[in-house]
């Protein structure tokens, strides 16, 4: 993990490449000194707030062409959102290999150790609309252009390592069923409603991930605490042709950490720009959000030596069979600078693959080689969508396409297509020695049908079940309250009583907590006989750091001033981020007469934004409405697990007792050690076995 703290701020591009160097001669600055305003036209404007009308209270003239080029450029800005991933949010970076992948694929940017390749990913959430909220429990987007030196890569991820459906004809029918009642249009962003979980209990296969989308996994706390999985089995071939199937992951340096499910929902209303303010301050700050690239790989004559099938989406390849191996860092480290022509513009094709990496037969895979180019094309209304900057490829790019909507290229040759004697037929088709893509030549052979690719493509609940085995305690109870939660909303009693029936298979004990809440009969029958698990699905397995947690500092004047800024610099050291909150906005003073800038308020702050408080207490000018809002923060943390430091001026605020165990809660008075133990308590994170 990079512990750089620098000002990394689209002023301070620390990290110049071949995509951020394209860009600039895209980018343009309307405001400074001296800049006079046109219209589209390059023609100076002398008046842009008044209309031109005949006569002072007369009406207005059709020949005021400055508004109508104004007004009618404003109603045209605005393209189709997108069907599903709506809402998303990019940023930029690099990616820098490890070792060389030569022995396993052609692909340039995977052959060489220490290699950096630019990139750009976007996040995003798949049901909700463009004004949704960011901590819907919900599949969530993690979409990464590698912008290499033999064109574009796109490699598209989802915090799950699975997907909800074996074949991609039913993508439509899964996406109807997740988006809001057709009626009524609500509810938004969410799944907790009748035709969702009448789909699930209808298309079973659904089972293993939505195991996943209801457990802590679907709350992420950030995106820079989410894994990526592209979920598809692909192909890797080298120079000698040789093929080999992979499935990718992104692995966070910080760990994978979740919010609960109350503060998730809270955030929503508080907040619901959440995860994206958390990853421009990270990134604002210097604080690089990074991830490692992993690969798993199953070789051909391994194909059928599993208990699933690789082709399968609905199955997971589990870590401890077929380990993980680090290939390269991601480096997040740069803002857009205009979020429509960068974010929303930008496209992502899973058929945009560079020599060395090819499809498989996954059915999924298959059926997604169409309709993402198919959806660009829609939104934007023309085949050149491959041209907007931040789609651009930074190769040199020689083709015979022409024409369509909006062609910014201006192509001077006379001849446009191939097999010609005028031009010495160039472009000229590439050799792969060349560098030109050549597609895996596999064997194809057997009768057209519709069957699915293997038996083990109707075993819904094996995997579902090796997911609930690899969960703690409190991570079961937690998915089993959101499967609660989600069916509780459910008006159908017939769909709620099929859901139980359903997820006996998975879990027993789980299904009958489920009915017994839900209003229906208990499950008949019980759960498949699987006893396997995978430590790696568990998040207490993962990395826990202070590193970038977000710490509430409570406070108000009279601190004392030595305490408070050795806990505070501490924190700081440790790249911990603070707010200083207090009664109103302006300065705390101590009682040495140190001065702390306040952030903001017990009105616009909120107790669920943060991942630790740190309640120092002191003398306002309110003292009952600080030291309600002091109470609120406490309460509010506490019943979220959080872990509290408390000043020793604030010792009054919190008190053991029968009830209450303070576990997780550290005090300053009388311990030489606060800040470290501090410190250690926020990057635990949660302490579960709080009372």
């Amino acid at each position: 993990m990079d512990n750089n703290t620098s000002g990394g701020n689209n002023e301070e591009r620390q990290f110049k490449d071949k995509k951020d160097e394209q860009l600039e001669q895209y980018r343009r600055k309307n405001t400074g000194p001296g800049k006079k305003m046109t219209d589209d036209n390059g023609v100076k404007v002398s008046n842009d707030e008044t209309t031109l009308r005949a006569g002072r209270r007369g009406p207005a003239l059709f020949q005021d062409f400055h508004f109508y080029k104004k007004q009618s450029h404003f109603d045209r800005e605005r393209i189709p959102e997108k069907v599903v991933h709506a809402r998303g949010f990019g940023v930029y970076g690099e990616f820098e290999t490890y070792k060389s992948l030569k022995h396993l694929t052609s692909a340039h940017f995977l052959g060489e150790a220490g290699r950096k390749t630019p990139v750009f990913v976007r996040f995003s959430n798949f049901i909700g609309n463009k004004g949704s909220k960011d901590t819907a429990v919900d599949i969530r987007g993690f979409a990464t252009k590698f912008y290499t030196d033999e064109g574009n890569y796109d490699m598209l991820a989802l915090q799950f390592p699975v997907f909800i459906l074996a074949d991609g004809m039913k993508f439509m029918d899964v996406t109807h069923a997740a988006k809001p009642n057709p009626k009524t249009h609500i509810p938004q962003a969410t799944t907790a409603h009748d035709n969702f979980w009448d789909y699930v209990a209808n298309n079973q296969e659904s089972a293993h991930m939505v195991m996943w989308l209801m457990s802590m996994r679907g709350r992420p706390r950030s995106w820079r605490m989410m894994d990526g999985w592209p979920i598809n089995t692909f192909r890797l071939i080298n120079d000698q042709g040789q093929s080999t199937f992979v499935r990718f992951k992104w692995i966070p340096k910080l760990g994978v950490h979740s919010l609960l499910l109350e503060e998730a929902d809270i955030i929503g209303g508080v907040d619901p720009d959440f995860h994206r303010r958390d990853i421009t301050e990270a990134i604002n700050k210097g604080a690089y959000p990074e991830y490692e690239l992993g690969i798993q790989v199953i070789e051909e004559k391994d194909e059928f030596k599993y208990d699933f099938d690789v082709l399968d989406d609905t199955k997971l390849w589990p870590e401890e069979e077929i380990p993980v191996q680090p290939i390269g860092k991601m480096t997040l480290n740069r803002l857009v600078d205009n979020f429509f022509a960068e974010e929303e513009q930008s496209a992502f094709d899973p058929a945009n693959l560079v020599p060395g990496i090819d499809f498989s037969n996954d059915p999924v895979l298959q059926s997604r080689a169409f309709p993402y180019r198919d959806t660009e094309l829609h939104r934007h209304h023309s085949a050149n969508f491959e041209n907007l900057p931040v789609n651009k490829s930074i190769n040199e790019k020689n083709y015979n396409l022409r024409q369509s909507y909006l062609r910014h290229r201006i192509d001077v040759d006379t001849v446009h297509y191939h097999n010609n004697s005028l031009a010495g037929n160039t472009p000229s088709e590439a050799t792969p020695e060349e560098g030109g893509y050549k597609n895996y030549p596999g064997k194809v052979e057997g009768h057209i049908t519709r069957d699915v690719p293997s038996d083990s493509f109707n075993d819904f609940f094996s995997q579902a079940r090796l997911f609930w085995n690899s969960l703690t305690s409190v991570e079961k109870n937690d998915l089993i309250d959101t499967f609660i939660y989600h069916l509780q909303k459910v008006e159908s009693q017939s769909v709620r009583q099929q859901n139980v029936d359903m997820w006996v298979n998975v879990d027993k004990e789980m299904a009958t907590i489920i009915a017994d809440n839900i209003g229906v009969n208990p499950p008949k029958g019980t759960n498949v006989s699987v006893t396997k698990k995978s430590p790696a699905i568990s998040q207490a397995n993962t990395p826990h750091y202070a590193y970038t947690q977000k710490v509430g500092v409570l406070i108000a004047d009279g601190f004392n001033d030595s305490e408070v800024m050795n806990t505070l610099n501490l924190l700081k050291q440790n790249v911990v981020f603070m707010d200083i909150i207090s009664e109103k906005l302006g300065y705390v003073t101590g009682a040495g007469g140190t001065k702390i800038k306040v952030d903001g308020t017990f009105k616009t702050k909120y107790p669920v934004l943060y991942d630790s408080i740190y309640v120092v207490g002191g003398r306002a000018e309110n003292e009952a409405i600080f030291n309600s809002g002091v109470l609120d923060f406490i309460n509010e943390q506490y019943k979220h697990y959080k872990p509290i430091g408390i000043a020793s001026t604030a010792t009054s605020y919190i008190k053991a007792s029968q009830n209450n165990n303070l576990a997780g809660v550290v005090f300053a008075n009388n311990n030489p050690n606060f800040g470290k133990d501090y410190l250690s308590a926020i990057a635990k994170q949660r302490f579960w076995d709080r009372k």
